[in-house]
């Protein structure tokens, strides 16, 4: 039987970085979470994944139990700290999860760290080339002509980023239901009690424009993303990246995805989670650990 322990560690920027680390196990599996959630939203992955793996799942600055003393600037920042963190446990030889904006995450620290990583799995991933951030037209729609380009812009935007920071200051969570019910939620859903958790967790976010505009920037591809030129890194990731999306997610777009395998080229596998949205965790949780435990096993064999 594993157990799980919420353990934190000092950071040398002085943030405090939290973790969920299941006991057992030894695959050394980290897992990355995205924008609106932390480690805690991992937790059915960490209760139902094989107990061969040892798993560890973060949470970045300014979310869950981790700190937010100093702003983030880019996805970098987040990626540097997790590179921090994995040194200051000694963890090396792993595979990683990112799902969403955890995917970027885990792209920018392959990039810069080599070594360490053994496999990327990149969940429902932010493209190579950043997740475009829009300013909002007077009926409350996208204006998809109005790119917003700067931190500034970003925080003043009436469209997203008050609605749900004033969700999370006034606990709104009506508001924040009805937005994960139409986007992430939107087929099956957590239990009650598990819903309630993860709008609990929601709310321990304390960077939300930050994260808006550090993906807004974010673009390792050889390309412009409409914002900013790429930097022309993600063909340098050479170790295997299954990159998977549902069918149906109304948060990353097809061509988001397609971007990622064009830019990282020949070691990208795709494949497509059926009948799933933003969330697979919630909607077929044992399609996901099936095809994520299958790729890494094909892995181990062969290494």
């Amino acid at each position: 039987m594993t157990s799980v322990q919420l353990k934190k560690v000092l950071l040398g920027n002085g943030e405090t970085f939290a973790y969920r680390e299941r006991s057992g196990g030894h695959i050394p599996l980290v897992l990355v979470h995205g924008n609106m959630t932390s480690s805690k939203h991992w937790d059915v992955v960490l209760d139902n994944m094989d107990e061969r793996y040892k798993i560890y799942a973060v949470d970045l600055r300014g979310f869950g139990e981790s700190s937010y003393h100093r702003g983030i600037e880019s996805i970098k920042d987040l990626s540097d700290d997790l590179k921090d963190w994995v040194d200051g446990i000694d963890l090396k030889g792993f595979s990683m999860v990112g799902w969403s904006t955890g995917g970027a995450v885990a792209m920018q620290f392959v990039i810069d760290h080599p070594e360490y990583c053994n496999n990327l799995i990149l969940l429902a991933s932010a493209s190579t080339r950043g997740y475009p951030f829009f300013g909002t037209k007077e009926d409350g729609t996208s204006d998809l002509g109005n790119r917003l380009r700067t931190i500034d812009e970003v925080m003043v935007d009436k469209g997203k980023t008050i609605p749900v920071q004033a969700a999370y200051d006034e606990n709104d969570r009506a508001f924040l239901r009805s937005l994960w019910n139409a986007l992430i939620y939107t087929h099956a859903q957590p239990d009650e009690g598990r819903y309630e958790e993860y709008i609990d967790d929601m709310r321990t976010q304390r960077n939300l424009a930050h994260i808006y505009q550090a993906l807004n920037t974010f673009n390792i591809s050889n390309a412009h993303n409409g914002l900013v030129e790429g930097r022309g890194k993600a063909g340098s990731i050479s170790i295997p990246v299954l990159v998977l999306r549902g069918d149906r997610d109304y948060v990353i777009t097809k061509e988001m995805t397609e971007e990622i395998v064009e830019d990282i080229g020949e070691n990208a596998l795709f494949v497509e989670l059926k009948n799933s949205g933003h969330s697979p965790l919630i909607d077929d949780l044992d399609q996901l650990l099936h095809i994520i435990q299958s790729f890494l096993q094909k892995k181990e064999e062969l290494a």
